[in-house]
């Protein structure tokens, strides 16, 4: 295992895991753009505009674009988060070139007119299916009353009338400045023949022009809130919570996660224990969630509507036990196993490592190995975990229920 990185000349970074004993490769380009960098009346442009980039470029139609990820026999795709855009293929390694060739052309999209309006309806129908699904909006609705003015607390879909109302003069505009060299990773994992890669990325893409992208990255204030919202035609209560927690440059991170594994994984946690298993709740969880500057606990619940108030008491009582007494030995223990497993089992195809690699680079400029981040978990204290939630405490927290109640009650 080898780890390679170059810059050319125009800012773009280059850095891959090169195996030479692995069978596949992956590589993808990491875009520093999301939610957090959209203002108000552009709300959801940078998912708009991941659709965008495969509607055809100046060489290749749309079909083209999906034609030759098929015939490479590529897994390609493409998602949108607050921090990041991210398109990625894996291939065999006999297609670096190809699948380089095709990710390369379709970063300098032809952002026609007609292909935007078409994909502006597709667009604002996912909104409306996102709003008509469980929890029918209201996590989008916790980080608005959470984050505040905060950029964390934007949509990544954006809104009916963001999106309606967006021109496509603005999505050129966004472009030009978020999908600058300077801005963008490509990141490679697998067997990787690096010198190829920097070789064709200097001439596929050394001519791109570079643009200041700026970002704001300060950490968010605490908050704590409850709402209520009402909906008919709902059968279960859903319940989403978010509490402040370390961001993605505090080493800290690795014992929130464990800290979250122990609380509210999906099988054998305390909140498995003391709401799942004995039939109180559907599905109750907290996961850990890091971005640039700020970090949070997401909580998770879906419950009959009776037992909702309830249950939130007791995952409230569940955080004030664990900030009150820590966490047990053998809680951590189990907890390191099933991390240092999920580490382990996603490292095994290029397309995990090729994940890993580019979140690291594109969020604190380091590469870290398999073995790193199994021996960050496995250094983890229980009074390192009692710090942690000392710091951020899971009971300070904005709530958002959601169902056919009118009177769920806020947690006290």
């Amino acid at each position: 295992m080898e780890f390679r990185e170059h810059v050319l000349p125009n800012g773009l970074e280059i850095v891959a895991e090169c195996n030479s004993r692995a069978h596949s490769m992956a590589l993808g380009f990491f875009v520093k753009t999301g939610a957090r960098d959209e203002t108000a009346d552009v709300a959801g442009v940078s998912h708009f505009l991941e659709h965008m980039l495969f509607k055809g470029t100046a060489r290749r139609s749309a079909d083209d674009v999906n034609r030759e990820f098929d015939e490479m026999g590529a897994h390609y795709n493409a998602f949108t988060s607050e921090e990041k855009t991210v398109y990625y293929a894996a291939v065999l390694p006999e297609f670096q070139a190809q699948a380089l060739d095709l990710l390369a052309d379709i970063m300098r999209p032809a952002l026609r007119e007609a292909d935007f309006n078409t994909e502006k309806q597709v667009i604002l129908e996912e909104i409306q299916m996102y709003q008509d699904q469980p929890p029918f909006g209201m996590d989008d609705r916790c980080k608005a009353l959470h984050f505040g003015q905060h950029p964390l607390g934007h949509s990544v879909l954006g809104t009916l009338d963001s999106v309606g109302q967006l021109p496509v003069s603005a999505m050129r505009d966004y472009f030009r400045s978020r999908y600058s060299p300077g801005n963008i990773a490509l990141v490679a994992a697998g067997q990787v023949d690096f010198d190829s890669l920097v070789e064709q990325a200097e001439r596929q893409c050394g001519a791109w022009e570079k643009a200041v992208a700026p970002r704001d990255i300060q950490p968010a204030a605490p908050r704590q809130a409850f709402e209520c919202v009402t909906r008919d035609g709902v059968t279960q209560e859903y319940a989403i919570q978010i509490a402040n927690a370390p961001s993605a440059t505090q080493p800290e991170r690795f014992a929130a996660k464990l800290l979250a594994t122990i609380l509210g994984d999906d099988s054998g946690s305390r909140m498995f224990w003391d709401l799942v298993d004995p039939g109180l709740a559907e599905h109750a969880s907290v996961g850990h969630y890091d971005y640039q500057g700020t970090g949070m606990y997401l909580t998770y619940l879906s419950c009959a509507p009776e037992n909702a108030s309830d249950n939130l008491q007791r995952v409230l009582g569940i955080y004030r036990a664990a900030e009150a007494h820590g966490v047990r030995e053998e809680e951590l223990e189990q907890a390191k196993s099933k991390i240092n497993s999920r580490v382990v089992l996603s490292s095994e195809r290029p397309r995990g490592r090729l994940f890993n690699v580019g979140a690291n680079w594109i969020h604190r400029r380091e590469y870290r190995s398999v073995k790193d981040d199994l021996a960050a978990v496995d250094a983890v204290t229980t009074d390192q975990i009692a710090a942690v939630l000392r710091q951020f405490p899971l009971s300070q927290s904005t709530t958002v229920a959601v169902g056919p109640s009118e009177g769920v009650a806020e947690p006290k």
